[in-house]
């Protein structure tokens, strides 16, 4: 994939989607790939589909237009798929992606296999939004689409703090910042605020996190009945696990809160040498080496164990 124009060229209908349950990275990546179409390619009836997006990140443009019903439609001549390491990640938009005339992937997750018919995978990126970047002519990025690429890779850097930044990536935001955007409004409306009840549950996390295998692991963990008491959902929880991860000497942060359906979402972050992405390949997720993702089923007290026994492996 040479640009964005030489796969969108010829296209008559595309469909753009990242991974279930979007942060950052994966709205900001799959809008700016949206306003790019809507904005030079007019003749390209183009749709968005994610789930329900953070409210966050509804200040950027036609947020407003992402759908979350997945309605059944015809196949797309194209479907790109964003911030995604493998078809089962796009939830609902799956069906989509297989039934598309042609397909495109843009990521930066090591677990990602080139599953597209066209692929720009580059682990080593700090973000998609990253990637996106790259594939677009920098004249060409309006003012819309630089708040959406900026919004990305805060997130998926830790507002630039992460391993994974590195100097492409500051001369990148500084592209990005000379567009005119907000960028410090950016970073303390969607990375820093949180609501009251957001702060109280973090709080709550904190007070009853446990440390592991010689204080290298903390551990915390969110029920549904916490989520009920603090009056959150998951996509409140944005924070948790890195708050966990800036302890001293702790090398690994695990992250556990409770899915609707009784499964439980495992974020996990590292500040020393294991690999998590290693770690959640184990358990049939994915992600990066410091920044990684799986679901795990059963009760805590069972899978818990596991999860420390495959991360003492790595110490």
């Amino acid at each position: 994939m040479k640009n964005l124009d030489s796969i969108l060229a010829g296209k008559k209908t595309v469909g753009i989607s990242g991974h279930v349950r979007p942060d950052g990275d994966c709205v900001g990546s799959t809008l700016a790939v949206y306003n790019y179409i809507r904005t030079y390619f007019p003749e390209i009836k183009a749709e968005i589909f994610l789930e329900p997006i953070p409210h966050i990140f509804e200040f950027l443009a036609n947020s407003n237009e992402i759908d979350h019903e997945y309605p059944d439609r015809e196949a797309f001549d194209l479907f790109i798929c964003l911030d995604c390491g493998d078809v089962g990640r796009l939830g609902n938009a799956a069906k989509y992606f297989e039934a598309a005339k042609s397909t495109a992937c843009i990521d930066h997750h090591v677990s990602n296999q080139s599953f597209a018919d066209e692929n720009y995978i580059f682990p080593h990126a700090s973000a998609t939004c990253e990637l996106v970047f790259e594939l677009i002519d920098t004249d060409n990025i309006t003012k819309e689409i630089a708040e959406c690429l900026y919004t990305g890779m805060v997130h998926d850097t830790g507002v630039f703090q992460y391993s994974c930044t590195s100097a492409h990536t500051m001369e990148i935001a500084g592209v990005l910042m000379e567009k005119g955007i907000a960028f410090t409004e950016i970073v303390d409306s969607t990375f820093y605020t949180k609501t009251y009840d957001q702060n109280r549950i973090m709080g709550q996390v904190l007070v009853d996190s446990v440390l592991y295998l010689d204080g290298k692991v903390i551990l915390g963990m969110v029920t549904a009945g916490m989520m009920k008491e603090f009056h959150v959902l998951p996509k409140h929880l944005d924070g948790i696990v890195n708050q966990l991860r800036v302890t001293k000497d702790v090398e690994v942060a695990v992250f556990i809160y409770e899915n609707e359906d009784g499964s439980y979402k495992v974020s996990t972050r590292a500040n020393g040498n294991v690999d998590l992405a290693v770690l959640a390949q184990h358990f049939k997720g994915g992600g990066h080496v410091k920044a990684a993702g799986f679901t795990m089923y059963g009760k805590p007290e069972e899978f818990i164990p596991e999860i420390l026994a495959e991360i003492e492996k790595q110490l």
